[in-house]
């Protein structure tokens, strides 16, 4: 990850997906409130829909595959090799988990509980925070640890979600928390890993951070201080944008129906309004 290519690819998994997930699981909530029921996966009909899920399968090992190997050949330093084995077996936890989503969802002999997938996905962040900044210090530091603050967050609610699914406030929140993820990694990569866009005063990280502890260089003590109060205050306006914009759509969704996706409007709603009459007619049958 220690390039803006490697932010940039991060962007653009985390946004969309956090902002479909946002999308589908809003959608579903408001059509049934009361049978909402979080899902690892939201998926659409027809199947080719699903492009992301299946780009996935493919980008995440061959990301793992260059990541272990192509970059090895590039340099003898062992430590620069096994911090990019790390960064590998994170990319690997990854595929898993959308294996084991695909199997639960097509493959009967295989039905996975859904909370064993949650908590996968909680030990795959967690996998995640402990490679995050590895070897910046400073600065970089400071910016990747606010990076590690969110992947705690996603991690939290992914276990609480295994626990009580129903919980839409928690999905709500790993939505939010993954399309703040994607937005940081590119402001991250933008301001680290690039002159344009560097601080004032400060210079980019030229030096892969495996071969040891590494910060941008600034020219002044002052410019790093500055640096650090300027990112914190970036962090906070994502925040706020991402906050924004989760609220906004909700909103939106829950003003015009027809704009609703996924699954709200598929079979898992059919499900959900035949248990509804079904629970009512036994109300009913007790009564009388």
């Amino acid at each position: 990850m220690a390039s803006l290519a490697g932010h940039f690819s991060a962007f653009i998994v985390l946004f969309p997906t956090g902002l479909r997930r946002l999308l589908c699981s809003s959608s579903l909530y408001l059509e049934n409130p009361s049978q909402y029921r979080s899902k690892t996966w939201y998926f659409s009909e027809p199947r080719w829909k699903n492009f992301d899920l299946y780009t996935l399968i493919i980008a995440l090992p061959v990301a793992s595959f260059s990541e272990f190997f192509i970059f090895l050949s590039f340099t003898g330093n062992p430590t620069y090799k096994f911090a990019f084995f790390q960064n590998s077996f994170v990319l690997f936890f990854f595929w898993v988990l959308i294996l084991l989503i695909i199997f639960r969802e097509n493959v009967d002999p295989l039905r996975i509980n859904e909370g064993f997938i949650f908590v996968f996905v909680g030990v795959s962040f967690l996998v995640e925070y402990t490679v995050i900044g590895k070897g910046i210090t400073g600065l970089g530091g400071t910016v990747y640890d606010l990076l590690g603050a969110l992947t705690l967050v996603c991690t939290a609610c992914c276990f609480y979600l295994s626990i009580r699914p129903w919980t839409f406030f928690a999905e709500f929140l790993l939505c939010s928390g993954l399309i703040f993820k994607g937005t940081w990694m590119l402001q991250t990569g933008l301001s680290l890993y690039t002159d344009s866009f560097a601080l004032k005063g400060c210079h980019k990280i030229s030096v892969p951070p495996a071969t040891g502890d590494t910060d941008l260089r600034c020219d002044l003590e002052e410019d790093g201080l500055r640096g650090v109060a300027l990112m914190k205050l970036m962090f906070i306006g994502h925040a706020i944008g991402v906050l924004v914009l989760s609220f906004v759509l909700f909103g939106f969704l829950s003003r015009n129906r027809k704009s609703r996706h996924g699954e709200a409007g598929g079979p898992l709603l059919a499900e959900l309004d035949s248990q509804t009459v079904v629970m009512r007619a036994s109300s009913e049958l007790e009564l009388e």
